[in-house]
């Protein structure tokens, strides 16, 4: 019997069982019988919703939703030279990356970003608005292009180098988030890129903190990472890579100790916990109370575009479902195993019962 039909039979038995009694009676995961939940939901299959608020509870995705291009290089790249590709186009941008990601996983996920009003922002509506998102708090702007990100990938899969037109962004205000407030005020957790101005971010940040909203942020770049204000307070985690750690602590990272040291450092300026993206070495998060490197899942890798959106997404799934940090970094890190055997930036492959069964494989062959 599979799963949805073993939740299915325990619900008949007894129809105010609780997320945790059913993960308990099937030996798996709280967060896996909620994505379970939600997709037996979205289906109709369950028309009852008293013992699953918190899957009806809403995530706000706000950031890039952007064209991605993908040139994969057919032979070693040489600069200053011409390289023969192959180039293949899809919908991106770290924002809308994560909403696409979450709604895979059944979560209730609504997306607030600006696209221009030509093809490209059309597409990315229509193709969002797929996978279960809600697209009506993006804005349409009508004299602005739409973003694009193009990436050059070498034959291995590894991006060379990228290149990204977001001009649209620079258009954004604290006055047309102030407008949409009633929405993020609604959510059980705010997931935000930089990729928005630096006058924006401070207000969503603030406000959040004030109200007491719990908000995660992705640094994205760098470059990016510098608009962000030096008070961080009231952000329950930000998620940068090894590159955007360093800005953000100020000190260079070379080995965990540094990766510790650093981790305190992002804390000192307000964050409750820090998750670093290490690469190859996996990922090292801290909190006020605990702290762990974990080794990345092996997998095949085809693409690296879109693996750190992947990870987070499972993060942020397993954190809204009521799991332990530690758990939810091993969400996110199946989720990012998941994407890098695709050549897609959102892997088709996402779904509740794959990551539970790339975790459970992993801990099986340790």
């Amino acid at each position: 019997m599979d799963k949805e039909k073993q939740i299915l039979r325990h619900i008949r038995e007894n129809p105010f069982v609780s997320q945790q009694e059913l993960a308990d009676k099937m030996g798996i995961s709280r967060s896996a019988v909620a994505g379970y939940i939600a997709q037996l939901t979205k289906r109709g299959e369950i028309k009852g919703r008293a013992y699953i608020l918190r899957d009806e509870e809403l995530i706000v995705c706000i950031g890039g939703a952007n064209l991605d291009r993908k040139a994969r290089a057919k032979q070693q790249v040489r600069l200053h030279s011409s390289n023969p590709v192959t180039i293949s186009e899809s919908c991106g941008g770290v924002g809308r990356n994560i909403a696409e990601n979450l709604g895979r996983l059944g979560c209730n996920v609504s997306l607030i970003s600006c696209v221009g009003e030509d093809k490209e922002g059309d597409w990315i509506l229509q193709e969002t608005k797929k996978h279960g998102v809600d697209i009506s708090q993006v804005w349409r702007l009508p004299t602005q292009r739409t973003g694009t990100y193009t990436a050059l990938l070498d034959m291995d899969g590894e991006m060379v180098v990228s290149l990204a037109n977001m001009d649209i962004y620079d258009t954004l205000t604290p006055q047309m988030f102030a407008e949409r407030w009633s929405h993020i005020a609604a959510a059980r957790a705010v997931y935000l890129d930089t990729n928005l101005p630096a006058d924006c971010l401070a207000y969503v940040i603030g406000r959040c903190r004030d109200e007491g909203i719990s908000l995660f942020v992705d640094p994205v770049s760098s470059a990016k990472a510098e608009k962000l204000p030096e008070r961080l307070d009231g952000v329950e985690a930000i998620l940068p890579n090894r590159e955007e750690a360093e800005l953000l602590s100020g000190m260079e990272i070379k080995s965990v100790q540094d990766c510790e040291e650093a981790c305190a450092r992002i804390r000192a300026r307000g964050v409750k916990s820090v998750v670093v993206t290490l690469g190859e070495q996996g990922i090292y998060y801290q909190s006020e109370d605990q702290a762990e490197q974990l080794a990345p899942y092996p997998t095949e890798v085809v693409d690296v575009t879109g693996a750190g959106d992947a990870f987070a997404s499972g993060l942020l799934y397993g954190v809204v479902n009521g799991e332990p940090l530690g758990r939810a970094c091993r969400l996110g890190m199946a989720a990012s195993a998941l994407t890098l055997q695709t050549e897609f930036s959102v892997s088709p492959l996402l779904k509740p019962e794959e990551l539970e069964e790339t975790i459970n494989q992993y801990e099986e062959e340790r």
